[in-house]
This record gives structure tokens, C-alpha cells and sequence, in this order.
């Protein structure tokens, strides 16, 4: 791109940014970043009675969760209405346009040919005749979608427009406004559309749709960005774990696919644990500080400190922020549940509950309660009894956390702390 690179994106407040919005997002925030351009952003709210400060507010809140941000204010669809009927008054006076009632449309020449070179699916041509004449002003005075965007775009000074292919039909309509305006039209890529895994487009019934909701599950924000890029663009070396800024310096439409992708909730998941994995346990500890008081688990019983010792060894064991309460609510709680086989196996017999108050008395003076102390005093008591130390190991991590696996179980002791741990196999062992 040898021109100064201008693109927008141009959501509806009228409800959650859709994960293929949000793609359609950080395509045209790359393709700005990579050759030093502007990203802008429209508010397309003609729609009075859909349109909700809410939905505006959360999506320009899950574009900054993204990594995104915008050059200048956005601006306003709703606040442009005098704009787009001047516009449309400047054709009626050439000729161009004819009122049909409180309506103003444009008329549409016939036995032409509309064609276009898309950036993604080469060249497109329409026939006018397949073009009815189009709506500029509606009959209440708002201006239709085609009209205000092509009016919004030439003063916004846009140079290429990266959207989803369901709005190839609606570029011919848009170049027939920049040609009878006398202005040259942007470079035009449509993006093929996000498939759930059945082929079908992305709906609810595969899932989440939202950004909103990957957020509330646990899923980072660098995470989901680094999902939604690839599906449609494939990165020299065909890497497939890249920040947005590594994405910046490497991004060309002309690498973007003309196939539909398809929506894959385990390799999100994948690619989410591996950014879990990497991330510094102090940053983490805070992630997950929030999301366990969005979960309704009191973490200001356990200190900061040990939380973070917490973190460590169960990063390696989730793929979303959201699985660490399950996991590790027994440190926050002590209603912890119970796996039921668990106890049948390991917890409801009398010689194991002897066992249990054993090892709970000889904790009770082990100094110092360290995990290599701890397994020793374990093993002790196994050879005094002349058993396995599985024997006890099992039922003695059931007992503490409810679990028949996770952590060491030594680890979780040490964490947990001497009066917890006493206190739990002494209740285990009644």
C-alpha cells in the first residue's frame, strides 16, 4: 500500500460486539498499524429505538480489553442527520435523485456494469439492472445504511474498507454514491464470515458469540485477539502464537484467506492456556484475584503471598481463568465439595479414618511444616504401619482438598498451613 492507510470500524451499538465484529476490528486496526495509519471508529446509531448507551459503552470497553485503541474521537451517525440530507438534497438539484413521498432515492442508470477489485476475492461485477433504485433519506427523515456510510466514509477520508463478505451486495450500491459525488472509491476487502464447527454461520448454539462472554469466562484478552486473527490470515512462518504487535509488523491483506474459517472452541482454549502458561505469576495472581470475587469466593482469607504460591502450580493446569476456582476453592473455603467416589474409595472406612487422626497428631508438632517434612512424616507413619504410603497419601488429599488429584499433595499442605490441614484430617478422621 503505497497511500497513507485510513480505516474504520464501524460498529451498532445495539447490543454485545460479536466476536466477528471483533475481528473485523483488529484486522483494520492491524492493517492501520502496520503502515502507519489512522483507525477510526464510527457509531452507526440511526437505529433509535435499538441503539443503547450500554452496548456502546461495552463495546468500546471490549475493544480497549482487546489491545485496541482509536485515532480521535469517534463519531456519531445520530448526530449527523442534517450532513446526510444535505448531501442528498445536492442530487435532487443535479438530477440524480427523486423524492417519492417524504423520501428521497436515487436513480439507478441501467445497462452498466458495477466492478470492483476486491483485496480478498479479486474481481466482483454487477449488473445495474440487478440494482433497484436506492434510499438515500427515508420516509422519517433518517438516512439509509449505503447512503450514510459512503457519506461518512468520503468525509472521514477512508482508504480501504476490511468488512465481512456479507456486505459485498452492498458495495456496488455504495461505488453507484462515489461516482455521482465525483469521488474515487476506497479499496474494497470482504472478509469471509466466522462458521461454527458444523459449516453453519457462528451462532449461539455453538457457543459464545460475544466478546462480553469470553471475558466473563476467563479468557484473555491477548488470547482471544491472537485466535481471532488467524482465522483468515495466515502470519509469515504460519506462527501461531503472536502478540498484536508482532501481528502489526508482519500484517498484509494479501495473505488473508477467501474461505470462511471455522470457530474451533478447543484450539481458543488451547491457545489460552498456553498464554495462562507464560504469563508472570504476579500478573496472573491479580487476573485471578478478580475473577475468584467474580465467582463469589472470598480471597482475603488467604494472603496475598500465598496466593501467589497458589498460582504457580495450577497455572499449568487451567486453559481459562474461570477453571482456577473449581480447582483450587478449597484454599478460599472450607464448604469445599467432595468428589463422591473419592470418599467411597479413600475416606469411609474406620482404618482409614485412624489413620488420618495418626497423621493429624503428628502434624500437629512437625517442624518445619515444609513439603519435604511433610512427605517424610507421611512416609513414617506408612512404614510404622507397615502399608504404602498411597494408603495414606490418598486419603489424606481428599480429606485437605476434596480432590482426588491436582497439586502435590504436599505442596497443597504447605500452602494450606498447619491449623487448616490439622483441622481437616481431624474432621476427615470422626
Amino acid at each position: 500500500m503505497d497511500q497513507k492507510v485510513i480505516v474504520r470500524f464501524a460498529p451498532s451499538p445495539t447490543g454485545f460486539l460479536h466476536l466477528g465484529s471483533a475481528r473485523t476490528a483488529l484486522f483494520n486496526w492491524l492493517a492501520a498499524r502496520r503502515h502507519g495509519g489512522s483507525f477510526l471508529l464510527r457509531i452507526e446509531d440511526t437505529d433509535k429505538v435499538r441503539s443503547e448507551q450500554r452496548f456502546l459503552d461495552e463495546i468500546l470497553d471490549d475493544l480497549r480489553w482487546l489491545g485496541l485503541d482509536w485515532d480521535g474521537e469517534p463519531i456519531h451517525q445520530s448526530r449527523r442527520f442534517d450532513v446526510y440530507r444535505a448531501k442528498a438534497d445536492a442530487l435532487l438539484a443535479a438530477g440524480k435523485a427523486y423524492r417519492e413521498g417524504e423520501a428521497v432515492l436515487y436513480k439507478v442508470e441501467p445497462g452498466r456494469t458495477i466492478a470492483f477489485d476486491d483485496l480478498i476475492h479479486g474481481r466482483i461485477a454487477v449488473e445495474t439492472e440487478n440494482i433497484k433504485d436506492q434510499v438515500l433519506i427515508k420516509s422519517d427523515g433518517s438516512a439509509a445504511y449505503n447512503f450514510s456510510c459512503v457519506v461518512d466514509d468520503a468525509d472521514q477520508g477512508i482508504t480501504h474498507i476490511l468488512r465481512g463478505d456479507d456486505h459485498i451486495s452492498n458495495t456496488p450500491k455504495q461505488i453507484l454514491f462515489y461516482e455521482a459525488f465525483g469521488l474515487v472509491p476506497p479499496r474494497f476487502g470482504h472478509m469471509p464470515l466466522i462458521l461454527g464447527a458444523d459449516g453453519a454461520k457462528l451462532s449461539k448454539r455453538h457457543g459464545g458469540v460475544s466478546v462480553a462472554e469470553y471475558k466473563a469466562e476467563g479468557f484473555l484478552p491477548e488470547a482471544l485477539a491472537n485466535y481471532l486473527i488467524l482465522l483468515g490470515w495466515t502470519p509469515p512462518g504460519e506462527r501461531e502464537i503472536l502478540s498484536l504487535a508482532d501481528a502489526a509488523c508482519l500484517f498484509e491483506i494479501d495473505r488473508m484467506g477467501s474461505v470462511q474459517a471455522k470457530f474451533d472452541p478447543a484450539k481458543l482454549k488451547w491457545m489460552n492456556g498456553e498464554y495462562i502458561m507464560k504469563k508472570p505469576t504476579a500478573e496472573l495472581t491479580a487476573l485471578l484475584d478478580a475473577q475468584l470475587a467474580a465467582d463469589g469466593y472470598d480471597v482475603s482469607r488467604v494472603p496475598a503471598e500465598t496466593r501467589a504460591r497458589i498460582v504457580e502450580p495450577y497455572k499449568i493446569r487451567i486453559k481459562t481463568l474461570r477453571e482456577f476456582g473449581p480447582l483450587a476453592d478449597f484454599f478460599f473455603r472450607d464448604d469445599y465439595a467432595v468428589e463422591e467416589e473419592g470418599r467411597k474409595k479413600h475416606l469411609d472406612s474406620a482404618e482409614t479414618k485412624a489413620l488420618l487422626g495418626l497423621l493429624a497428631a503428628r502434624l500437629e508438632t512437625l517442624s518445619p511444616f515444609a513439603q519435604d517434612a511433610l512427605e517424610a512424616a507421611c512416609r513414617d507413619l506408612a512404614g510404622d504401619k507397615g502399608i504404602k504410603p498411597a494408603a495414606i497419601i490418598h486419603p489424606a488429599r481428599l480429606a485437605v482438598s476434596g480432590k482426588t488429584r491436582g497439586a502435590g499433595l504436599f505442596e497443597i499442605m504447605e500452602l494450606l498451613g498447619r491449623e487448616t490441614v490439622v483441622r481437616r484430617l481431624k474432621d476427615a478422621s470422626r
